[in-house]
């Protein structure tokens, strides 16, 4: 399996996670430019990071987060929200009309949600995830 998400991010990063994680470094660069906003800059570069390497993680709500992350959130879909998760939409769009290209079109539609709404999200490792719900099968 781990052959598998390596070559499905090095794959990804060729043909779409460099392009986008650009896209979300330059909104968090924008959105560092002012104090108030540097929350939503960091959560653009956690964004920029995960769409490099995205196979092998999964996203999960935050326990902790509240109302503050729900306005920050239709703050965020505002100003740069909409524009990220269009990109991801018409990427995956051209992905998914390739036989191919179809696994990546489905992450890049999922990473569109992420792209609208981030804050209150946090990105972990799969395996985590497994272990956490037991979905993972027990090693003996």
């Amino acid at each position: 399996m781990t052959v598998l998400r390596l070559l499905g991010n090095v794959i990804w990063l060729l043909i779409a996670g460099l392009p986008l994680a650009l896209a979300y470094a330059l909104a968090g660069v924008i959105a560092c430019l002012f104090i108030i906003t540097i929350p939503f800059g960091i959560a653009a570069f956690r964004l920029a990071i995960y769409t490099l390497w995205p196979f092998g993680q999964s996203i999960v709500d935050r326990p902790d987060a509240g109302a503050a992350s729900v306005i920050g959130n239709v703050l965020w879909f505002l100003v740069a929200g909409w524009w990220l998760a269009l990109s991801h939409v018409l990427l995956g769009i051209a992905l998914i009309v390739t036989i191919l290209g179809i696994p990546f079109g489905i992450a890049s539609f999922k990473m569109a949600y992420l792209a609208l709404f981030p804050l209150g999200k946090e990105i972990v490792p799969a395996d985590e995830v497994r272990y956490a719900y037991g979905w993972a099968r027990s090693v003996r």
